[in-house]
């Protein structure tokens, strides 16, 4: 992530970091920082497949909270990276329990940005219990319309950056960029899926920020973030994050009691503001904070200094004035 740090607290390291071994497959990367006896917050990162970094700890005042970041299955320091096997919604909810009991913590505060709002949503539906309240960043439901936004759409305002990622596939195969897409990220070949990944990871890693970072370009094209991202965006968006069209609006009466705080920024290309409204008016009892100048990234300056207000705000009165 590539980000403005003005608003973020200092750097700090983690106290405790393990792998969780979650089936036959899959081992997730977990941490823990700030208070070891403070409020726990759990981090969902973004993507899918995005992982974590160090700058995400600095979101949380360090002797208030207890921080907990993990990555999701295929991302990451998780192994095995860029994994789409046995990696659907459900079980990345069931993952998110067993760090929680695991960690031995009765209740979190959930934030997520990007896709991480995806998941913080889906987890919080299906344990209500078990959230604090919610601080959620860069709205995606991953419905149809937001899919099919993400692959053509963007062209509209990156009319060159999509020009490059088309151009990732023959032409024959253009007419279905998704499809196109897949074919080769599910590929066996590590050269094959690579080199698809890349393409896909720089098209997202060029239009995030209002003002496009080289930094985080470079970064999203580097294996670590690409394989991970490019394969599972490709294998959550193919199959509706494996949820039924709109689940996440329908069953928002599951959490609606709860504290709740959408940061979105104006001009956020890849999830538009549309998706943060639509929300928004399924779960009037939450508010959303409209950052005039930023996009979708969470190290923008003023999507960053919101996030951090929420946080501080939850800390003091554990909700969100």
């Amino acid at each position: 992530m590539s980000a403005d740090t003005t608003s973020l607290f200092p750097v700090i390291e983690p106290f405790r970091t393990g792998m969780l071994p979650v089936d036959d497959m899959h081992t997730l990367y977990w941490e823990e920082s700030g208070n070891p006896n403070g409020q726990p917050v759990i981090f969902l990162h973004g993507g899918p497949g995005g992982g974590t970094a160090p700058n995400h700890r600095r979101f949380f005042d360090p002797a208030h909270y207890r921080i907990v970041l993990f990555d999701q299955r295929g991302a990451g320091r998780s192994l095995p990276l860029g994994e789409y096997r046995n990696n659907t919604t459900a079980l990345l909810v069931d993952d998110i329990e067993k760090i929680r009991v695991m960690l031995g913590i009765e209740q979190w505060l959930v934030f997520g940005g990007s896709w991480g709002s995806t998941l913080a949503l889906a987890y919080g539906e299906a344990y209500p219990e078990r959230c604090l309240g919610f601080v959620l960043r860069g709205i995606f439901l991953c419905t149809k319309a937001e899919v099919e936004w993400f692959v053509n759409g963007m062209k509209w305002f990156f009319p060159e950056v999509h020009q490059r990622f088309a151009e990732g596939v023959p032409a024959e195969e253009r007419h279905d960029l998704l499809q196109a897409y897949a074919k080769r990220l599910f590929s066996e070949d590590p050269a094959i899926y690579t080199e698809a990944a890349r393409n896909w990871s720089r098209y997202e890693g060029s239009c995030i920020f209002l003002l496009p970072q080289a930094d985080t370009i470079a970064d999203f094209e580097s294996d670590a973030v690409a394989i991970g991202l490019g394969r599972l965006e490709a294998h959550y968006m193919i199959n509706g994050a494996f949820m039924r069209e709109d689940q996440l609006i329908e069953e928002i009466g599951r959490i609606h009691h709860l504290p709740a705080v959408i940061v979105q920024g104006r001009y956020d290309v890849v999830c538009p503001p549309v998706t943060a409204q639509r929300l928004h008016q399924a779960w009037p009892e939450a508010r959303l904070q409209m950052i005039a100048d930023a996009g979708h990234a969470g190290g923008e300056p003023g999507i960053a200094a919101a996030l951090v207000e929420a946080t501080n705000q939850f800390k003091k009165s554990g909700k969100f004035d």
